[in-house]
């Protein structure tokens, strides 16, 4: 995923500039000839970081070390857009009652870490067609789950089952 990063080098076009040396220390006001010629003395690069200063911040680094950290800043960006991704417990309603605190243990885990939490009860041939005791299994489970959470949406009914999106209160 290559896309364009800032000026390097040659490519710059100011005249001056104000200059970082590589630990981040400001190494003052000069031409570009000079910062330039320092970059070149460390074998390192000139990269303009902020264009639009007065005079523009150029930062003596490697182009590829740039490159790496902006990539790494990009994506952390869209990982915090998204947010949190949700999660699924799936219980039957065959289950037994441990089986089933053992789910409701990791329902409460991923709802204190914030996470949306969709619990599908799986039913196999006849169970379908008995959706009230199901409807009252899936009950049953909700209140197994110690962390204090609401419903998000209402029962929805699928080709296997039900499911049915809680949260955190």
């Amino acid at each position: 995923m290559f896309t364009a990063y800032a000026k390097i080098n040659h490519q710059i076009t100011a005249t001056e500039l104000r200059v970082l040396s590589e630990n981040g220390e400001n190494l003052g006001v000069m031409t570009k000839d000079a910062a330039l010629k320092v970059a070149v003395e460390k074998g390192l690069d000139l990269i303009e970081i902020s264009p639009n200063a007065k005079p523009p911040v150029a930062r003596i680094m490697s182009y590829d070390k740039f490159r790496y950290e902006e990539d790494k800043k990009r994506k952390k960006q869209r990982m915090e857009q998204r947010g949190p991704e949700p999660k699924q417990v799936q219980i039957s309603v065959r289950a037994a009652k441990n089986d089933l605190s053992i789910k409701a243990k990791k329902a409460d885990e991923f709802l204190t870490e914030g996470h949306l939490v969709i619990v599908a009860l799986t039913l196999r041939g006849r169970e379908k067609a008995n959706k009230d005791w199901a409807k009252k299994k899936l009950n049953e489970f909700l209140l197994m789950i110690t962390v204090p959470h609401q419903r998000s949406g209402d029962i929805r009914w699928g080709g296997r089952g039900m499911s049915i999106p809680i949260i955190k209160k």
